[in-house]
């Protein structure tokens, strides 16, 4: 079985499970998971974090992104621009959002684009060694690389429910990991992620 298989195979069955949890319960959820949040994660004032709008099933991240815009972050959100590459446009409230691919909104070209200092990744799957799958456009990593050959290393937080959690992750040599995950069971550091 090729590593792609597998990851495929990973993906759509906690893409399933995701799907799975009733709306309410995925409300209930992304507060507990606000709540975690909004201390755990650290970051200087003035940080720009990078969440996300939620589509489909994902977690909420909109009460989590407004504890840390209490905390004095600088929050941005992706948008994808062209088939390969996502930049991140500053999130301001109350500013008008625009549709975008894959059934997204987010703040049209003429926000500010940032580099995060901490990145909430959206993904399918984790593992307990801080390894993610996303959802296969490779958007993210591309992103991350990029920022990578900037010198910049943001702080990678994966956002999911647990019921996303996978035994191990096929890991390739590209791949990165992630710094730690935030579920409705708390947050997990992953200490000696690269």
């Amino acid at each position: 079985m090729s590593t792609a298989w597998l990851k495929a195979e990973l993906r759509a069955g906690r893409l399933a499970a995701r799907d799975a949890i009733p709306p309410v319960e995925r409300i209930e959820k992304s507060l507990a998971i606000a709540a975690h949040g909004a201390d755990a994660i650290a970051f200087e004032a003035g940080a720009v974090v990078s969440g996300f709008l939620p589509i489909r099933s994902e977690v909420d991240t909109r009460p989590l992104m407004a504890h840390l815009r209490d905390r004095s972050a600088r929050l941005c959100v992706p948008v994808i621009l062209d088939k390969v590459t996502i930049v991140f446009r500053e999130l301001i409230r109350g500013a008008e959002l625009v549709p975008g691919t894959f059934g997204t909104f987010g703040p049209g070209p003429e926000a500010a684009e940032f580099d995060p200092d901490v990145m909430l990744v959206p993904l399918s799957a984790f593992d307990a060694a801080g390894h993610r799958i996303g959802y296969g456009g490779g958007y993210y990593d591309r992103a991350i690389h990029r920022l990578h050959e900037k010198g910049l290393k943001p702080k990678l937080i994966g956002i999911a429910f647990d019921c996303q959690e996978v035994a191990s992750v096929p890991a390739e040599p590209h791949d990165i990991r992630l710094d730690a995950v935030l579920t409705e069971s708390g947050y997990r550091p992953f200490p000696d992620a690269a």
